[in-house]
């Protein structure tokens, strides 16, 4: 047999088909907690240092037109875990802190799981309780640590995470000492996962709870921003609780380079795609101040608004492998896109009835198709509703839970709205806040009067 009938065999073919396919890559998606667009240097932040956070957007692709799942932490990650928009998701609020997901509903990594992957969340789960069911260690993760429910996780300097599905007590932290700041416990997790790495492909969920405020059992303090300390805002003429909030920045910040360069010592950084994002809009809580720093920077609104500044969040992917440095992309999506995005990295059929498309052409600077429209709803203080389609938005927003139709390419603070002179595409548009949602028994519509 010569060399080219050997080759031509199906064995030696199919192995040599196999060894031309790229590896498929590592996933790694870190999600902050109530960082606002301009809180990032990358996005315009001028006092808050994040150079390593910059450093992803300059060796990757930044994003202008991100959104959020929603405007507050539980339904924004189940938008992400599922691919499904807040219209047809299963958890739509905060209201219900143990609520989970459904028996067996897909996600991300139950799905990448089954393709191969080694999973882990490190962090700020928000998708079940204890005794939910939908923990992360029933619905696909190989390893988790950290907290369970959003309200547990209020508090930075807890007196107990769990890991897996043990309790784990942080006696340090009892009787108020709070002498373990919970990040760092997920990043020193984080980093020993990637130290782990095999051959196989992982999935890592790296949820840190900065810069959220305490604000646990509704509890009102001066400074309600856990840090371990100022950093290197000790000595600025600021509140003390913008201070502490400019630290928890520069400390995740710091973290994530501590991170990347783990993955570059273990020779892992050409092909591991990272994804770098935030939960939702800036907050006003533990008295600190949006303004102060310009977290929202251009856009209008904050977190619980769907306003702009309520979903629209700072994204940057890099993945030197597939992106090319220094890229800037308009393509607008959201949340429900990831499922489907990791589905084909990871070689594997997304499932039916999610909302979400790949991105991955967008990722490797190729044109693809907008979507058709984009869809957010919210149910504390009202029922709101916001869809995007093209550079239109319409938003039936609080207080007066009027009709607002802005155009985002000329107006992305949405100062001017423009309902009264296109009442034929608000008509249009309006139609898609009935097609675009399932009603759910655990958040009903109350009518308004």
């Amino acid at each position: 047999m010569n060399r080219r009938d050997f080759l031509s065999t199906p064995l030696v073919a199919g192995a040599a088909a196999a060894a031309a396919q790229p590896p498929r890559p590592n996933i790694i998606f870190i999600l902050a907690d109530d960082l606002g667009y301009g809180d990032v240097g990358c996005f315009g932040q001028k006092r808050i240092q994040t150079p390593n956070i910059d450093r992803l957007a300059r060796e990757g692709m930044l994003f202008t037109q991100a959104y959020a799942g929603s405007t507050v932490c539980a339904p924004s990650r189940c938008s992400l875990m599922t691919g499904k928009h807040q219209g047809r998701a299963t958890v739509r609020g905060n209201k219900r802190p143990e609520m989970g997901l459904k028996p067996g509903e897909p996600n991300v990594a139950a799905l990448l799981k089954k393709a191969g992957y080694r999973t882990a969340l490190f962090g700020k789960w928000g998708l079940g309780g204890p005794q939910s069911g939908s923990v992360p260690n029933r619905v696909g993760f190989d390893e988790f640590f950290g907290y369970l429910d959003q309200l547990h996780a209020h508090n930075s300097f807890p007196e107990h995470l769990w890991d897996g599905e043990a309790e784990i007590f942080l006696t340090e932290n009892w009787f108020n000492q709070k002498k373990t700041f919970a990040p760092d416990l997920f990043t020193k997790r984080a980093l020993s996962f990637v130290e782990k790495a095999s051959r196989d492909p992982f999935f890592l969920y790296l949820a840190y709870t900065i810069p959220h405020a305490n604000n646990e059992l509704g509890r009102v303090q001066a400074n309600g921003m856990d840090s371990p300390d100022h950093g290197p805002y000790a000595k600025q003429n600021w509140p003390d609780v913008e201070k502490s909030f400019a630290a928890t920045v520069t400390r995740m910040d710091s973290d994530i380079g501590k991170l990347m360069e783990t993955l570059k010592s273990k020779g892992l950084d050409n092909n591991t795609l990272v994804i770098f994002s935030s939960d939702n809009g800036p907050h006003r809580e533990g008295n600190h101040d949006p303004e102060f720093f310009e977290s929202r920077g251009p856009l209008r609104g904050m977190k619980r608004d769907l306003y702009e500044g309520g979903i629209r969040v700072p994204t940057v992917a890099r993945w030197p492998a597939r992106i090319q440095p220094g890229r800037k992309s308009d393509f607008a999506w959201a949340f429900w896109d990831f499922l489907p995005t990791a589905c084909e990295l990871a070689g594997v059929k997304p499932p039916a009835g999610i909302d979400g498309v790949s991105i991955v052409p967008t990722l490797l600077g190729q044109t693809q198709k907008p979507h058709d429209y984009l869809y957010w709803e919210f149910h504390e203080g009202g029922f709101h509703q916001a869809v995007r389609q093209g550079d239109w938005k319409l938003v039936r927003q609080k207080p007066k839970f009027e009709l607002e139709l802005y155009n985002l390419r000329d107006d992305i603070g949405e100062t001017r709205n423009l309902a009264k002179d296109q009442p034929a595409l608000v008509a249009k548009l309006e139609k898609l806040f009935t097609a675009a949602r399932v009603e759910s028994p655990d958040f009903p519509v109350k009518p308004r009067k």
